[in-house]
């Protein structure tokens, strides 16, 4: 994820600027330190995470993934779901049917310099993709791929994660239906795959 990278110097001026204090010191004859804004990484990041079934079995390295996006990315925000992009989201997975938060909400929050990372299996019945009322736990008003296609509108800097190996793919109609609306930005949890993907955010 170090390839996502855009540095700027915000916050208090508290590391020390060496190049300046050089220059100060020599120019005023006396020991004059300098200090400036750290530099941090300025990329903003929406991550939304697919949680419980099938995603079970993926917990472990999902996790990872999830601390090295928060180790790196100062701007970082998440949200839950499960299967696919529906009405609503969730920032607490135990808490995911008290509080959740509309995805409107979610799409008119976040501007369109934030870049969307969607991590998950994309395993699921094709119906919770093409049709309202398709979702397993719960009855959607709209099909998931609306909802999918907003989200990419609203980010046009995007990636599908996806932690099933590549060569898999093909026996799962769903994964290949989400990589044809991701229109090929789907790619395999390995670490040749996240370089690539952040070779594609990076653009």
């Amino acid at each position: 994820m170090k390839r996502l990278r855009n540095w700027a110097r915000d916050g208090a001026a508290e590391e020390l600027d060496l190049d300046g204090t050089i220059r100060a010191t020599a120019e005023h004859g006396y020991l004059d330190v300098k200090t400036r804004p750290e530099r941090r990484n300025a990329v903003k990041v929406l991550l939304f995470l697919d949680a419980g079934g099938s995603m079970d079995p993926h917990v472990k390295v999902v996790e990872e993934l999830f601390s090295a996006a928060r180790a790196e990315f100062k701007h970082l925000e998440y949200y839950y779901f499960h299967n696919c992009l529906y009405e609503g989201l969730w920032r607490d997975n135990r808490r995911r049917w008290t509080a959740q938060v509309p995805t409107w909400e979610v799409l008119n929050t976040y501007g369109s310099d934030y870049k969307a990372i969607f991590v998950g299996d994309a395993s699921m019945s094709p119906y919770e993709l093409v049709l309202p009322g398709g979702a397993s736990e719960h009855w959607n008003p709209e099909a998931g791929q609306t909802w999918l296609q907003r989200a990419r509108a609203a980010w046009p800097d995007h990636i599908w994660i996806n932690p099933v190996p590549e060569a898999q793919w093909k026996w799962t109609q769903s994964i290949a239906m989400i990589a044809d609306i991701f229109e090929g930005r789907m790619v395999p949890m390995t670490l040749e795959g996240i370089d690539r993907g952040m070779r594609e955010l990076g653009r």
